[in-house]
């Protein structure tokens, strides 16, 4: 399980650094191999291979009014994997979807992360921070 925010900084090639915490868990369970995909809020999805493998099985079994859902998901997916310094090239064409060009938050999100541009990851929870928590918090106890 992947979880924690991490500011992180994207190379001139557009690679990022994944954090060490992390490394030896997507070593172990995907052999570095990773997939990243565009994700419907305006972020990055990066999964370890095997959970991409599992989602990308889920997509491909949904009806025909979801092709353009279809498309985002599996259609701009890129494998790609960790080099030796634990880093991974994101694709020119899946930064500029995301509007990530150096600083980004890289959110351990269970069995994947979520990768957003750093300001627009705080405008966007500045913004759900204001608003009312989903009813589907109203019974939930912290």
């Amino acid at each position: 399980m992947f979880q924690g925010a991490s500011s992180i900084s994207l190379d001139a090639k557009g690679r990022l650094s994944v954090p060490t915490r992390h490394r030896d868990v997507l070593s172990a369970t995907a052999a570095g191999q990773l997939t990243i995909t565009k994700h419907p809020h305006g972020c990055l999805m990066i999964f370890p291979r095997p959970e991409w493998e599992a989602f990308r099985a889920r997509i491909a079994e949904l009806p025909m009014s979801a092709q353009w859902w279809k498309r985002i998901f599996l259609g701009n997916a890129i494998d790609c994997e960790l080099d030796a310094s634990g880093r991974v090239l994101v694709a020119p064409e899946l930064r500029s979807a995301a509007g990530i060009t150096k600083g980004a938050v890289l959110l351990g999100m269970g069995n994947h992360f979520e990768l957003w541009d750093a300001q627009t990851y705080a405008a966007q929870e500045a913004e759900a921070m204001k608003g009312e928590m989903p009813d589907v918090f109203k019974d939930f106890s912290f």
